[in-house]
């Protein structure tokens, strides 16, 4: 049995010296190529797996797999692909090419001022859908009504039935599992919710499905996630 609170406040390196210019050159010409991210192309696009052309490599891959070259597939369908490659979740529609000569960062990090009547809210994202969210540190995962659970698309005909207790006595509950739940920046996947038949909570609430999955403080009223790469 699931327990959701609904509006519940939270809350050695040597240098070494180079001689010759040439010696130079060839240091920084190695370490271009050490560094360097691949370049990906959509070559083709199909459900549940995608031909890539990285680094002028074909690499057909499945959803979860990985190339040698460290992309891995996390969805594709016929219009897109989601790829994930040095940390950062990007998008490739066919034909389209990626360069990905970036610096890697070493975390991502939202910042979420508070509200007036003491709460966080914030925009988001669960499956690609736009959201906006509550944050609750009381509620055991995400938790939304059936309404917003099929404003966002959520299949409930294959999710698990039970009973919750919140603060209005015990609820029909539905448990399912969101392939994608982003706030700002800050994107996490395979994350459970439980979706309540009837029309509370009235807003989503960010419970504790997500929040354990990232660094979380207060800092003079704005809350703080920080999710490292």
């Amino acid at each position: 049995m699931v327990s959701i609170a609904f509006g519940r406040q939270c809350v050695g390196f040597k240098p070494i010296k180079i001689i010759g210019l040439s010696t130079t050159l060839l240091l920084a010409v190695f370490s271009m190529q050490l560094f360097a991210a691949p370049e990906v192309i959509a070559s083709g696009l199909f459900k549940d797996k995608a031909l890539l052309t990285i680094d002028g490599k074909p690499r057909l891959l499945k959803v979860g797999t990985s190339s040698p070259e460290g992309v891995t597939l996390l969805r594709s369908d016929s219009q897109q692909a989601n790829i994930l490659i040095e940390g950062r979740t990007l998008t490739l529609h066919l034909t389209e090419r990626i360069s990905t000569a970036f610096k890697k960062p070493k975390f991502s990090e939202v910042k979420i001022p508070r509200s007036p009547n003491g709460h966080y809210f914030t925009s988001g994202s669960i499956n690609g859908r736009s959201a906006k969210f509550m944050v609750d540190t009381g509620a055991t995962a995400i938790a939304m009504n059936i309404n917003e659970a099929s404003r966002l698309g959520i299949d409930l005909r294959k999710a698990k039935a039970g009973m919750s207790s919140t603060a209005g006595g015990m609820v029909k509950t539905f448990r399912v599992m969101l392939d994608k739940v982003s706030v700002g920046n800050v994107t996490l996947h395979s994350i459970p919710a439980s979706v309540v038949d009837g029309d509370f909570p009235e807003q989503i609430l960010l419970g504790n499905s997500f929040l354990s999955k990232v660094e979380m403080t207060e800092q003079a009223g704005v809350l703080v996630f920080r999710k490292k790469y």
